[in-house]
């Protein structure tokens, strides 16, 4: 039966979900009209129609189409196929499924033929290829987010495709499939045709239950994850919730996320929201980072539920993070401050500290400015009060 290849969108306002690329005012739409598609990059959830995109616009562009896997693919194939189109009037299309898997080499292989516009190259990917392509394949081509299929674009398809084929679905049955397919048009298809074949008569929402007990899981690439689950995981901390902390890295560790990704990201939040408040939180994300790079799960997960609740519970200062950005922005937009003669090297005058006690004053800026203004919270509070001591000694 195959109901996902049967019911495959052949044209472009087909594309279920994607109004941001199709449609009135959509690029998509614009780039064929002029019959044109550039090298792009497509990321997105399984089962929301990189592929099935792609196939559309050879399609559209009469161009033919050629799939490969780059867990799998051989540059030499690729070679060949483009050795076909070297007196030809058209070229192809070339589509490269998990392309995040590309070696350097063979990224550095296609870029001629990218740049010469010898073919078209579609990769595609779960994951945002932005972060592990490298930035020569980038800037040849455009990268574009495919949504998640709409629940509601979902219910349409399903019940298109049971009214033609004659299926009898319960309300139930077909709600729960909707629903369960969180936004995998495939998955949706894959169990409503296994739902059918199990039913003497009517599909039921025990029989699909029992073909899929809970709904497929969203992963840490998907529209309400990977990015969108980190940011919950940081602003979680941020506000010292520990328990929804550990909930956002249990989504983030059961979706599939390396344990590197999270670990680099606390180590930023240990320095932007909590910095000289509680110090020892970057040692922590360091040796963290370290940790988990070496282990992997699942231990790993101990050891990065140990820092989100450390992270969480520490107290919280932005007051290092204000003042890089604050001097960064100075010196951008401000003419440049010249350096006191006292401090250049090899100046008479200059004053050294040890020789008075470990403090003496003298210009260090050519005029006052403040970039840094203490929180006074937590250890920010004992450096600000031993700051003063040292100038007031």
């Amino acid at each position: 039966m195959n109901l996902a290849l049967k019911y495959r969108p052949q044209k472009l306002e087909d594309i279920l979900s994607q109004s941001h690329l199709i449609g009135e005012g959509g690029v998509f739409s614009g780039f064929l009209a002029n019959n044109y598609f550039p090298n792009a990059l497509f990321f997105g959830e399984p089962g929301c129609g990189k592929t099935t995109l792609a196939r559309v616009i050879a399609k559209e562009l009469g161009f033919d189409f050629y799939e490969f896997n780059a867990t799998s693919i051989k540059i030499e194939e690729i070679r060949k196929v483009i050795a076909n189109y070297k007196n030809a009037l058209t070229k192809p299309l070339i589509f490269i499924d998990e392309i995040h898997r590309l070696t350097k080499t063979q990224e550095e292989v296609l870029l001629p033929f990218m740049e010469s516009a010898k073919i078209i190259l579609i990769g595609a990917s779960t994951a945002n290829p932005y972060y592990t392509l490298t930035a020569a394949f980038r800037s040849r081509s455009h990268l574009f987010k495919l949504n998640c299929i709409a629940l509601e674009d979902i219910k349409l398809l399903l019940k298109r495709v049971i009214k033609e084929e004659g299926f009898s679905v319960s309300n139930e049955a077909l709600e729960y499939i909707a629903q369960s397919s969180n936004g995998d048009a495939r998955g949706a298809l894959n169990l409503l045709e296994s739902s059918v074949m199990a039913s003497a008569k009517e599909v039921t929402l025990k029989i699909v239950k029992a073909i899929r007990s809970s709904a497929l899981r969203a992963g840490s690439s998907e529209a309400n994850s990977h990015y969108e689950l980190a940011s919950a995981l940081i602003k979680s901390i941020r506000g010292s919730d520990i328990d929804a902390s550990i909930y956002y890295l249990a989504r983030l560790i059961e979706g599939g996320e390396a344990p590197e990704f999270i670990a680099r990201r606390l180590a930023i939040l240990a320095s932007e929201d909590i910095g000289n408040a509680n110090p020892n939180a970057l040692n922590l994300a360091s040796s963290t980072l370290n940790i988990v790079k070496n282990i992997g799960y699942p231990e790993a997960r101990i050891t990065l539920s140990q820092l989100v609740v450390y992270l969480a519970s520490s107290p919280k200062s932005n007051s290092c993070y204000n003042a890089i950005n604050s001097a960064l922005d100075f010196v951008k937009n401000r003419n440049e401050l010249k350096i006191p003669d006292n401090i250049c090297p090899k100046a008479a005058n200059y004053k050294y500290p040890h020789d008075f006690g470990g403090y003496v004053e003298q210009k260090y800026l050519e005029k006052d400015i403040e970039f840094y203004k203490s929180s006074s919270i937590g250890f920010e509070k004992t450096l600000k009060e031993w700051l003063s001591k040292i100038k007031n000694s």
